[in-house]
């Protein structure tokens, strides 16, 4: 299965990194999946060999976009994304950033979209602290969940 726990995470990284295999890994939300997320994730997964997609808990997503998102519950999101054929793993975590899982796996290239700054991702940092990469994918332009809820609620 595509999904995986958290705590089964190190353990699969470390078995696939022994094989030689380059891990990309990104996060987000994906509340309401649009073709901006799967380019994104395409692009994501040209970067290396296995892409790994760390997705926001309902509870994280609550905290981070407000108390009427999510849209989707984290299952039916995170079975959405695995389905998707250039994602590899999805994990779901509780934190309002990844970087517990940054430092769990040790990507060889952490992904965010276009619309992030290198220097505010706080995952960043811990990349360039042992030597991986970050990497920032251009939007789609009008390719937004936020707009998308805002189109369906007449906003």
């Amino acid at each position: 299965m595509k999904i995986i726990e958290q705590k089964d995470l190190k353990d699969t990284v470390d078995e696939l990194k022994a094989a030689g295999e380059k891990i990309v890994f990104t996060n987000g939300c994906f509340d309401v999946l649009h073709a901006g997320h799967v380019r994104y994730l395409a692009a994501a997964k040209q970067l290396g060999t296995i892409l790994i997609v760390g997705i926001n808990s309902d509870v994280s997503v609550r905290r981070l976009k407000g108390p009427d998102r999510p849209v989707n519950r984290e299952e039916d999101r995170a079975e959405v994304i695995a389905a998707l054929g250039a994602v590899d793993f999805v994990v779901l975590f509780e934190e309002l950033t990844a970087e517990p899982l940054v430092e769990q796996i040790r990507p060889h290239v952490y992904v965010k979209g276009g619309d992030y700054n290198v220097k505010d991702l706080p995952e960043a940092e811990i990349v360039a602290r042992y030597g991986g990469e970050t990497v920032l994918i251009p939007e789609v332009p009008g390719r937004s969940s936020t707009n998308i809820i805002r189109r369906i609620q007449g906003k």
